[in-house]
């Protein structure tokens, strides 16, 4: 039997209009999100008093990434994208280190230390990513489940591995967040992505850094929003940064961040384990049904599938009113805590001609 929760939220704060499997791309923003986006340009449009946006939903929408991360508030960065995220922390790092990640991780997530030119890149596959962690590795970058073919890297032994020799570990949860359970604490960086299973308007991304790591990143974005008395600190250089994660902040767009609020407080009602249960479940069902009409998909048990050489399909669904995505390759299909059976089997039904 389905979550009672995630059916009363399907029912009252979603409204797709195509059988919609394309969250790995962007997330379905729910009822509650839109309105508070809506009513934000409303009132920007007609010179309301605040309608610029507040930092108060700015800094409910931290708190919000917060309760799903594990961590306290004051160790989360907000900003606009996983890029700007990441080229804090490759600007850390100095001359000669080397960065370890998986091939083909996400560009993001990758080229902020790679264009840099003066850092040692390696790249490993995926299942050797912890055994290839050595003596002078400074960092690791990898993405909690792959964005190409939906593959979960296996994080506890990265990070174990990262210990035993002495290097940080910097964690992507843009696949992952909203569907799987997230432990930031046990990184020192974890950089996401909020469009995708959060379902926040896209602009409206989170960054933890551990107390540690936080004395060696660099305020690259050290305008006012990043002073620790944010409305003193409008005119000449700020004295003062925020003293915990806050100095990292970019100047946002309030307008994801009024959404980004309302999408993660629906998310915490909800809770992320009941979703992990529902969004596999829903993908085990399509891996077994995709099997039955002679098509493999990638093995596990990741919410996102994959299925290898089928990429050229995704006209052909788009055409039945089945949204998905091709990556490398591959067909992809995300489910998340919107979708149900009748999702499964009506891509299913398309698939199989």
């Amino acid at each position: 039997m389905e979550n009672s929760a995630i059916d009363q939220v399907r029912a009252t704060e979603f409204a797709s209009e195509s059988t919609y499997l394309n969250t790995s791309t962007c997330g379905l923003l729910p009822r509650r999100a839109t309105e508070a986006v809506r009513k934000l340009a409303g009132d920007s449009a007609v010179g309301i008093r605040g309608g610029v946006g507040s930092f108060d939903s700015v800094d409910a929408a931290r708190a919000g990434f917060a309760r799903i991360a594990g961590v306290a508030p004051a160790r989360v960065s907000v900003g606009g994208s996983v890029a700007a995220h990441v080229g804090i922390v490759a600007a850390s790092l100095p001359p000669g280190a080397e960065v370890l990640a998986p091939t083909g991780e996400f560009s993001s997530v990758v080229s902020p230390f790679a264009v840099r030119g003066d850092l040692r890149m390696r790249y490993v596959p995926l299942a050797e990513l912890a055994d290839s962690v050595r003596p002078g590795t400074a960092l690791v970058a990898f993405s909690a489940v792959q964005s190409a073919d939906g593959r979960v890297a296996d994080a506890d032994a990265v990070r174990a591995a990262a210990a035993a020799h002495g290097a940080r570990t910097m964690f992507d949860a843009s696949q992952s967040a909203g569907w799987l359970p997230l432990d930031a604490g046990a990184y020192d960086y974890t950089v996401t992505g909020g469009y995708k299973f959060l379902m926040c308007p896209r602009g409206a991304s989170f960054l933890t850094v551990t107390e540690e790591a936080q004395e060696t990143l660099p305020a690259l974005y050290a305008g006012w929003v990043a002073a620790e008395d944010r409305w003193n600190s409008t005119y000449g250089p700020v004295e003062k940064l925020a003293v915990d994660a806050r100095r990292f902040d970019e100047p946002v767009a309030f307008l994801a961040y009024h959404g980004a609020e309302q999408s993660l407080e629906l998310l915490a009602e909800v809770g992320v384990d009941p979703v992990y249960a529902h969004a596999t479940g829903l993908a085990a069902r399509f891996r077994k049904g995709l099997a039955s009409i002679g098509h493999e998909a990638v093995p596990g048990t990741s919410a996102i599938v994959a299925v290898p050489g089928l990429g050229g399909r995704e006209p052909d669904l788009a055409a039945g009113g089945v949204m998905v995505s091709a990556r490398a390759g591959n067909l992809r299909a995300a489910f998340h805590l919107y979708n149900t059976e009748a999702d499964v089997d009506r891509a299913l039904d398309v698939l199989s001609g």
